[in-house]
């Protein structure tokens, strides 16, 4: 996995612990560019220790049980499943904000937490090192499914897209890049980030946006037809 100027192949190639940034219905995939403004002073302090050190934070949801509630606690708990993302690009806005954006490298099992004196959360991984490599296979994926499913719920709520751009991605981009930017829940959120590989990832955006297109508009096979 080529990560900016960074290469990650191995488990060695990552650390045991990372700073954690956890936020409520945000997803990163491997490989995925996503970009965050960032004002919370403890989360400036995280970046501040990043970007002297090894440039990865680890983006997590908290726990659904926590999201339900609906006021989470300073100290949240959070799922057991996150994603590592290394700074690419970082800029100082003058009003004490930071735009970063994040580059997806691998998803991890959250371990034990380690006590420090920084005012962020930090934690031993587990990382899911087949992430690392590019042995997905595209050719499972349904791209005709998705496409469909896609088109309906743009149509539904009147959006547009750029299709070209679209039609030149490969299923590893499109699936995780709709994933990405899908307006779904956290639950839905952390399920496709759980997802085992990318036929099971595609096919649970398929099976979602369904479900969503069924809920809001009525018979959503007539909409993918």
């Amino acid at each position: 996995m080529q990560v900016g100027n960074a290469r990650y192949l191995t488990a060695a190639d990552l650390p045991e612990t990372v700073p954690v940034f956890p936020i409520s219905g945000v997803l990163l995939l491997p490989g995925g560019q996503l970009p965050l403004n960032v004002f919370e002073p403890r989360y400036l302090a995280m970046l501040d220790a990043a970007l002297s050190g090894n440039r990865l934070i680890g983006m997590i949801q908290p726990a659904m049980s926590e999201v339900q509630a609906n006021i989470l606690p300073e100290r949240p708990q959070l799922a057991p499943v996150g994603c590592l993302g290394r700074i690419t690009s970082f800029n100082e806005t003058g009003d004490g904000r930071y735009i970063v954006s994040l580059a997806g490298v691998c998803r991890f099992r959250l371990m034990d937490e380690v006590t420090t004196s920084k005012p962020f959360r930090s934690f031993q991984i587990a990382p899911f090192i087949a992430d690392l490599s590019s042995a997905e296979d595209e050719g499972q994926v349904n791209r005709t499914g998705l496409l469909a499913a896609f088109k309906a719920y743009l149509e539904a709520n009147k959006l547009e897209a750029d299709w070209e751009s679209v039609e030149r991605a490969s299923n590893l981009t499109l699936v995780n890049s709709l994933s990405m930017m899908s307006p779904f829940g956290p639950p839905e959120k952390q399920a496709l980030l759980e997802a085992p590989d990318l036929k099971t990832r595609a096919e649970t955006l398929i099976a979602i946006t369904e479900i969503v297109l069924a809920r809001t508009f009525g018979d959503a096979d007539t909409m993918l037809q």
